[in-house]
């Protein structure tokens, strides 16, 4: 029998910040599926105490925006990894994290960041129209690439 791949949706930024909260927005929407093999976690940034939940999962997708002033489209990034020396020590990008949980749990699971326009930044709660919409692209985009995963199973490297 084989164990069903897992998914972890992690969703950080600034819920404050309008625009910025658009991974938390995704990684609710996704929890509320009720897929038994999604699990979904929020955060305002990624540190390092992450690197031992993620060891678990075939797959991490990461949830977060990014800022263009002609910022149309989703983003969907295979994430390699790579450390990179930081001032700042209890940040990192996803490529550190992953190679984080390399060097201490000898395991890395597949990861991809998708990344969703963002049009407003100033204070408040809710996510501007054309983020929003892209944000509900980007449940079903997650939800396809899931499916894809559970098809072929083994995405995580040991």
């Amino acid at each position: 029998m084989f164990a069903v791949p897992r998914t972890l949706v992690v969703g950080y930024g600034n819920i404050s910040r309008r625009d910025d909260g658009v991974g938390h927005y995704v990684a609710e929407r996704i929890q509320d599926q009720g897929v038994e093999s999604i699990h979904t976690m929020v955060l305002q940034q990624l540190g390092p105490e992450l690197a031992e939940t993620i060891s678990d999962y075939d797959l991490v997708v990461f949830v977060d925006v990014y800022l263009d002033k002609n910022a149309e489209g989703l983003q969907v990034i295979s994430v390699e990894s790579l450390y990179r020396p930081s001032a700042i020590t209890h940040s990192l990008s996803p490529s550190s994290l992953l190679a984080l949980t390399q060097a201490l749990y000898h395991r890395q699971p597949r990861a991809i960041i998708v990344a969703i326009p963002g049009y407003d930044f100033d204070f408040g709660m809710e996510l501007s129209e054309g983020t929003e919409r892209w944000a509900g692209v980007a449940v079903e985009r997650i939800l396809k690439i899931h499916d894809e995963t559970e098809e072929k199973p083994g995405g995580a490297k040991n």
